[in-house]
């Protein structure tokens, strides 16, 4: 009953389909922002709805360690599920546990046959094998990063949906189409494509790519102060 209340109510249901479909298996999407606006937040509410639907979420971090990721985590589930027993909050927290797995590498360290050797070992001993991936801290300052082919590959050959966080930058103005200039030639590889905007007080979530369409100021914001997602008119 608590799961499926918290599935219920998380405003991701907004951007189109249910959260947990918003890509297919094999599909890519993004999350562009500047540093510090809640790229990774929304990831992590994007792979809690993934959680509470029972499906397994590995998140790669190229920048935070194992403990930074996990207090992420263990915030947001916090702030979403706050107004709920305690006793019954804390049993539903460690029973998404064995379903996600944090793996960090160093950014130059960072390879596919890497992150395929280690996930191979675990997925043989059927320790886990994931339905969605989480790149948090993949450049995209270079014209196309060179692991970004084969990770197209290594999703689509496993099945799973693959996110990651693109920074962009206050000086570069973008294209016509919204996206950044050094990502633009990139945008074919992605199904969604989602930018969160300063606007005063408020950060909005604006859709350059996907179903709601692209350019679209989508019916949610990002609370500053909670990191969380919200209903755009409450």
């Amino acid at each position: 009953m608590l799961t499926n209340d918290l599935i219920q109510r998380n405003p991701l249901r907004l951007m189109g389909r249910d959260a947990e479909d918003i890509l297919s298996p094999g599909d890519f999407g993004a999350i562009l922002a500047r540093a510090g606006v809640g790229k990774t937040a929304l990831l992590v509410q994007i792979a809690l709805n993934t959680l509470l639907s029972g499906k397994n979420v590995l998140h790669v971090s190229l920048n935070d360690p194992v403990d930074k990721v996990t207090l992420w985590y263990r915030e947001v589930f916090g702030n979403l599920s706050k107004k709920y027993d305690a006793r019954q909050i804390e049993q539903l927290w460690e029973s998404l546990l064995p379903h996600r797995l944090i793996m960090t590498f160093k950014v130059e360290g960072f390879s596919v046959p890497k992150l395929e050797e280690r996930l191979t070992d675990l997925s043989e001993q059927d320790i886990f094998t994931p339905d969605m991936v989480i790149i948090d801290g993949l450049p995209f300052d270079e014209s196309r990063p060179a692991a970004l082919d084969d990770l197209k590959a290594f999703a689509g050959a496993r099945d799973m949906q693959a996110w990651f966080t693109v920074r962009t930058h206050r000086h570069e103005a973008p294209g016509q189409d919204g996206l950044p200039k050094n990502f633009a030639p990139l945008q074919d590889l992605f199904s969604v494509i989602l930018q969160l905007e300063p606007t005063g007080k408020e950060i909005n979530v604006r859709a350059l790519k996907g179903e709601s369409g692209a350019g679209h100021k989508l019916p949610v914001q990002l609370d500053p102060a909670t990191m969380l997602l919200q209903d755009s008119e409450s």
